[in-house]
């Protein structure tokens, strides 16, 4: 193999594109991947006719990926069918009350004034701010390169701390919308895609209830890891070379430059930059020289995990909409518990996926495919979280949960499973504690405050994924690799 300009370590969403926005500049870009598929955490499984989404299972913010794809030079519309899901989700309270979050107004006035008379005019306060803070946030903060401390902390960026609300927590600030517990519930769960418990996360997070419901959920035909598949098409065409199953054991380096990778097999790669997509905790704890910033990085703040079961079913479950989220009433302990990597609740809120209702290809005729998620706490550093007993409980749990929709057979039904625990996501892609969201968002790890896209010593090695800026999730880590990709252009020498 030829040296290449550029190596990234990692396809996931935010190496491919990266590699795809660099070789679309001219540099030789060649791709390692650990595994044997691209993709990462947003992965794919088939089995017996039936097909799994293994990461994310619902795309938002579509007006993100519609840029991120149009600076890749494709239209988003073209590369992928895109299917509205509305309502986004079926939420199920621990009473067997539900509500239906939809963009028909209409059909949400009489869902919350039934819960809670006149609650209606909250909604519609609740999404205003959540316009003002989604389009200031992704103006300011998001799409926004953060290189020096002035970047970040400058006269213009003052009025941030009023109009965004960080310093209020998201939860106790619904108090100015709702009275009613399970309102306030309804639209701050969108605060666990961030790694946060909405006890602690910014009010600023008002932003995500407000782009599912403005911007809408949508549903790729094919499932999310047609997005995988969309940009490798991209990649490709733009000349990236792809290695899989090429493990990185170290990332040379030389003074202050990173000079290539070694594989675990003992092979060395040169290159003039690398950019690493791989977990930066795990970057800078496995592959690269101990200088004391992988133990600070470890005392940082992690997100959850999540114990995820997937099922071929012999059976159809109509009654099952493609999103259903069950609350427990005892929202707050539910968060504790995850949060503080306490024992699971006996009640957790969980969800679960019917991808088969959005497309009849995930399942064969007449039986069902379906993903049931339940957030849980991180690896602890002590290892005495069992978690063979824990994953068995979380599986009562969404067996119990069902039986409010009065599913009480499924289990009976059942053709294989698969399961996914915190120790896999550790054991699949190198996730520091099982962390699925990487470091969490909580307001000292966001913006300037997040680990920065490139090295602080080795100045030709850039990162990009969910614990840099601008943090976790698809459609940031599109935005990741194009900042990275554009800063790598920029300080590359003869570009």
């Amino acid at each position: 193999m030829n040296s290449p300009s550029v190596i990234v370590i990692g396809a996931g969403i935010g190496g491919i594109a990266a590699a795809a926005h660099l070789a679309r500049r001219g540099l030789a870009v060649t791709v390692v991947e650990k595994n044997a598929e691209p993709g990462g955490r947003c992965g794919r499984f088939t089995r017996a006719g039936h097909c799994f989404d293994s990461g994310p299972t619902l795309l938002i913010m579509p007006d993100v990926y519609a840029a991120e794809f149009a600076a890749l030079g494709a239209a988003l519309r073209d590369r992928l069918d895109l299917r509205r899901v509305d309502p986004t989700y079926q939420l199920v309270f621990d009473d067997g009350s539900r509500l239906a979050l939809t963009s028909d107004l209409k059909a949400m006035q009489a869902q919350l004034d039934a819960i809670e008379p006149g609650s209606f005019a909250g909604f519609l306060r609740y999404l205003d701010e959540g316009h003002r803070h989604y389009h200031l946030a992704m103006e300011r903060l998001v799409n926004r390169d953060f290189r020096a401390a002035s970047d970040f902390f400058s006269l213009g960026n003052l009025p941030l701390l009023f109009q965004l609300k960080p310093l209020a927590r998201h939860y106790r600030h619904m108090s100015a919308f709702f009275d009613e517990p399970r309102l306030k519930a309804a639209f701050t769960f969108q605060d666990v895609y961030m790694g946060l418990s909405p006890f602690e996360a910014p009010a600023t997070f008002s932003m995500m209830p407000y782009t599912e419901l403005a911007h809408g959920v949508w549903y790729p035909a094919g499932g999310l890891y047609r997005v995988v598949e969309a940009l490798m098409d991209l990649a490709r065409q733009a000349g990236v070379d792809f290695v899989f199953n090429a493990a990185v054991e170290r990332i040379d380096v030389v003074g202050e430059r990173a000079r290539g990778v070694t594989l675990a097999g003992g092979q060395r790669l040169e290159a003039e930059a690398v950019v690493a997509n791989a977990d930066l905790p795990y970057v800078y704890q496995d592959l690269l020289p101990a200088d004391g910033r992988a133990e600070q990085l470890a005392r940082k703040r992690f997100s959850c995990s999540v114990i995820s079961f997937f099922w071929g079913v012999a059976k159809a479950y109509p009654q099952l909409g493609p999103h259903t989220l069950f609350l427990a009433d005892d929202y707050r302990g539910n968060f504790e518990s995850i949060t503080r990597n306490l024992p699971l609740t006996d009640n957790p809120s969980l969800y679960l996926h019917a991808p088969a209702r959005l497309d009849p290809a995930m399942a064969p005729p007449g039986q069902d495919t379906l993903i049931a998620i339940v957030p849980v706490g991180h690896l602890t550093d002590s290892g005495e979280q069992d978690w063979r007993v824990i994953r068995d409980q979380a599986r009562q749990a969404v067996f119990k949960r069902l039986a409010l929709l009065g599913i009480t057979d499924l289990e009976a039904h059942l053709k294989f499973e698969v399961d996914y625990t915190p120790l896999s996501w550790r054991k699949r892609y190198n996730l520091m504690k099982g962390a699925t969201h990487g470091l969490c968002h909580n307001l000292t790890q966001l913006g300037y405050f997040r680990p920065g896209n490139r090295h602080p010593r080795y100045r030709n090695l850039y990162f990009v994924g969910a614990s840099t800026h601008p943090g976790t999730g698809m459609p940031t880590a599109l935005i990741s690799a194009r900042l990275a990709a554009a800063r790598l252009l920029e300080e590359t020498p003869g570009r």
